[in-house]
C-alpha cells in the first residue's frame, strides 16, 4: 500500500519535512518513490506539488493524520471529521454530564445539611 507521509530533514531541533508517497512498511527516512511537497512547521510554510497528489491519491494512496490536515488546508481534501475525532468528543459530552450530575447532587446535600445545621442552632437558641 503506497503512503503519503513526511520525510525529516534538516538540522537538529530544526526539522522541515518532505511529503512523499511511499511504500507503507519502508522506513521514515527511506528512499521515497516520489516526492510532493514540502512542510516546514516552524515557518508554517507549505509547497505542494497539486497535480501529483491528486494523481497519487486517485491512485489509492493513503495519507497519513498530519499529511491529510495539510491536504485539506492546501484544499486537496475536503475536511471530514474522522470517526476517533468523533468518539473522543462524545465520551468527553459524556463525562461532563456525569461529572455536572454529581456535582449537583454533591450541592443538594450540603444544602440539605446547612438547613438542618440552622435548625438545630434554632432549637438550641431557643432551649437557652
Amino acid at each position: 500500500m503506497i503512503k503519503l507521509r513526511l520525510k525529516r530533514f534538516g538540522k537538529k531541533k530544526e526539522a522541515s519535512f518532505r511529503i512523499v508517497a511511499c511504500n507503507s512498511t519502508s522506513r521514515r527516512d527511506g528512499r521515497p518513490l516520489q516526492e510532493l511537497g514540502f512542510y516546514n512547521p516552524r515557518t508554517k510554510e507549505t509547497r505542494l506539488d497539486t497535480e501529483a497528489l491528486r494523481t497519487r491519491l486517485t491512485q489509492g494512496a493513503q495519507p497519513t493524520d498530519v499529511v491529510r490536515t495539510l491536504l485539506e488546508k492546501g484544499g486537496l481534501l475536503e475536511k471530514s471529521e474522522r470517526s476517533s475525532i468523533a468518539i473522543g468528543k462524545a465520551k468527553l459530552e459524556k463525562e461532563k454530564v456525569a461529572k455536572a450530575k454529581t456535582k449537583d447532587e454533591e450541592n443538594d446535600i450540603t444544602k440539605a445539611e446547612s438547613v438542618s445545621n440552622e435548625a438545630e442552632s434554632v432549637s438550641n437558641e431557643a432551649e437557652s
